[in-house]
């Protein structure tokens, strides 16, 4: 529209209003620079006028402007030959418009043949991926079974290794208790005394490993998780405990065999002093440990 010849005859200069509105404006800007704040009131209205006028000088070349196309119906018949110019431009694009259009259509066509192969490929490559994971999870299960076989082989073995050990143990110390206990029915003090010490040194080196001997002196009350008597019945009453038979044992804090003893409802005082061998008659094999200490 602007580079028709009816607009370019109609158009007004515009150049001497901009010139006045720039004196406007800057005469506007001189009495606020020359004036002191704040202004008075003759200088406020002489700044707004000068600034209205550049305003009004602004815009008055494009109303004249408007005023002589309307005037001579050039505007209309401007616009009625921009559009023909602009419609004839578009169709002679259309053709170009259609080839881009086919061109897109066929590239279009090319891409989603492209992305049905690239998903056939994906499917197939997931479905791959898809038997490999069940294999190998199949193949690590296979493997876990197998290394929990071989731990809870391995385990079992432990056991019955620490329940041999222990037994052995437990053993050792019931005859050696048997030998303390028939030092002191002999009365030699120096028999007595080097038996104490070695009993006391395989005690501590028993310790080392978690199993601990408890013992019972006479006169203790008989408590029956600590205690046991040798014919395996409980009292029916509150009994005392009178003589130790064999030595209890803890392994690792849990009681794996409680102390063996008599107590003094029986009448086992007087008799013992009588006949001082009578813990030599307890047979130490028929003291088992509890089959789980652990």
């Amino acid at each position: 529209m602007q580079d028709a010849p009816e607009l370019k005859s109609l158009k007004v200069p515009k150049w001497p209003f901009f010139l006045a509105d720039a004196l406007m404006l800057g005469l506007a800007c001189f009495v606020n620079w020359q004036g002191r704040l704040p202004l008075p009131f003759d200088q406020i209205v002489t700044v707004a006028i000068c600034v209205a006028l550049g305003a009004l000088l602004g815009i008055l070349p494009y109303l004249l402007e408007y005023r002589a196309v309307i005037k001579y119906g050039a505007l209309i018949k401007l616009i009625e030959t921009s559009s023909l110019c602009s419609a004839t431009e578009k169709i002679q694009d259309l053709e170009g418009f259609v080839a881009q259009i086919t061109s897109a259509n066929d590239n279009l066509q090319t891409a989603q043949a492209q992305a049905d192969r690239t998903a056939g490929l994906a499917r197939d490559l997931t479905d791959r991926m898809a038997v490999e994971v069940r294999d190998f999870s199949a193949f690590m299960q296979k493997a876990n079974d197998g290394e929990k076989a071989t731990l809870r082989l391995e385990v079992e073995k432990l056991r019955r290794a620490e329940n041999d050990w222990l037994n052995v143990l437990v053993y050792i110390f019931d005859h050696v208790f048997a030998l303390n206990r028939a030092a002191a029915h002999s009365g030699q003090e120096r028999v007595i005394a080097q038996l104490g010490q070695f009993q006391n040194a395989c005690r501590d080196a028993a310790r080392r490993v978690g199993l601990v001997p408890m013992v019972a002196a006479p006169g203790d009350a008989f408590d029956a998780q600590r205690h046991q008597l040798v014919e395996g019945t409980p009292p029916t009453t509150n009994g005392v405990v009178a003589e130790v038979m064999a030595l209890g044992f803890t392994f690792q804090g849990k009681i794996i065999r409680p102390v063996v003893v008599r107590i003094e409802s029986e009448g086992l005082l007087a008799e013992t002093a009588a006949t001082p061998a009578i813990a030599d008659a307890v047979d130490q094999s028929q003291l088992p440990l509890d089959p789980t200490p652990v």
